[in-house]
């Protein structure tokens, strides 16, 4: 039977000559990745294994991000066990404070991901790096461990949902906008462990940061990935950042997919997924007037320097509303510089916003903020599961960077369109 690309991925990697949805694999790892709240428990696995190193030094990702920088003595606390860990190891790829980012804008940036590649994480929206090719994939801490001392990892593979991208994005319209159209489309379990993969002459007209936003909440549709096909464009984003070796590969001409659907870009309107799920969408012909108290942009989803840049363009010599927190996350610290060095941060800084060192922070309640009773939030983050960023009662609307920062300006749910 042809395979698609997440099916030929595993096949080589398990070195088999075929594989099909369903069957279980034990495949070779290319990256083993953990953060701050995750790596800890599985440091305590590999402990009871009785390993004293890791498989390899170099394949072994570590990025304290979660907690960082330490909120409390608690988080202190593991992150000094993860740093311990990490220097006894020797395991090449830690980075903290100083060198630290969010993890899943972070990996790609130092180019530890690249396409044909099988990467676990201890992190759900390890899926990220399917923007690349790649396929990668949320595990638990044990998992982890186990990868991190053998280099394998036992996996089911994936039937596979087709979308057939057409089409370009409108003014103010982003990847974000097309994940949650889709998400609103095809439900939170609309891709319960299936591959979601991404083809189509539209793939061209989005930038590498859409489809790191798109592959990146394919899990919050259900999905065990999210692969796009690679481009120039994705050759473009890998050749300034490594010189590592390889494999590209493209689904078979008569690969079976569960379903396909067809999505025209230029029908992707401004999106907003509303309490308490990602797949409760609405576009602004479906919105009404609501007040918000607190604008987050930034995260693993949208903390990239084209997010930066959308939301500075529509700050750029504004003001946000008296009402409206204003937080901004640079995802990295040299998105963080080309921010400072463009202009960026002082746009946010005149506008009334503040600026945080690259954190996941407020994305799951963490720290740098949390939502009190009855407040809402737009997010450029990822979940607005109950509770998500603070107090059960509060809520939490996910946008695309336009939309938060439209928003931020008046103070209540706008499209940017309109500013």
């Amino acid at each position: 039977m042809p395979m698609t690309m997440t099916q030929k991925i595993l096949a080589k990697h398990a070195n088999l000559s075929h594989v099909k949805s369903g069957q279980f694999i034990q495949a070779d790892l290319d990256l083993v990745l953990g953060n701050d709240i995750t790596t800890p428990v599985a440091i305590n696995e590999f402990k009871r294994m009785n390993i004293t190193k890791v498989f390899d030094k170099d394949k072994v990702a570590i990025v304290p991000d979660h907690f960082t920088p330490n909120k409390d003595i608690q988080t202190a606390t593991q992150c000094k066990m993860v740093r311990e860990f990490a220097n006894d190891k020797s395991i090449t790829n830690y980075f903290e404070i100083g060198e630290m980012g969010i993890e899943h804008a972070l990996i790609p940036e130092k180019g530890l991901a690249l396409p044909g590649e099988v990467i676990i994480g201890a992190d759900s929206h390890t899926c990220t790096y399917g923007a690349l090719g790649a396929f990668s994939t949320g595990i638990g801490s044990t998992d982890m461990a186990a990868g991190m001392a053998t280099g394998k990892c036992w996996f089911k593979v994936p039937s596979a949902i087709k979308f057939n991208l057409t089409g370009t994005l409108n003014p103010w319209v982003s990847g974000k906008d097309v994940i949650l159209s889709i998400i609103g489309k095809i439900g939170v379990a609309g891709a319960l462990y299936k591959s979601m993969e991404f083809v189509g002459s539209g793939i061209k007209n989005l930038s590498i940061d859409d489809r790191f936003t798109i592959a990146n909440m394919a899990i919050e549709a259900g999905a065990k990935n999210g692969i796009f096909i690679v481009d120039d464009v994705t050759l473009d984003y890998i050749k300034e950042r490594t010189n590592r070796q390889y494999t590209i590969f493209e689904p078979e001409e008569d690969a079976v997919y569960d379903s396909i659907y067809d999505i025209n870009l230029n029908d992707i309107q401004p999106t907003v997924a509303f309490p308490h799920l990602p797949e409760n969408t609405y576009t602004f012909d479906q919105i009404g007037d609501i007040s918000i108290d607190q604008v987050v942009i930034g995260s693993c989803t949208n903390g990239r320097i084209s997010d930066l840049r959308t939301a500075a363009k529509i700050l750029d010599g504004k003001k946000v509303s008296k009402k409206v927190r204003t937080i901004i996350f640079p995802a990295t610290q040299d998105i963080y510089l080309q921010a400072i060095k463009e202009g960026l941060i002082e746009i946010f800084i005149k506008a009334g916003a503040v600026v945080s060192t690259p954190t996941c922070g407020p994305c799951l309640g963490g720290h740098m903020g949390i939502l009190a009773e009855g407040e809402r939030a737009v997010a450029t983050t990822n979940r607005n599961f109950v509770g998500r960023m603070g107090h059960p009662k509060s809520e939490v609307y996910l946008s695309s960077p336009a939309v938060a920062a439209a928003s931020a300006i008046t103070g209540k749910l706008t499209n940017p369109q309109n500013i």
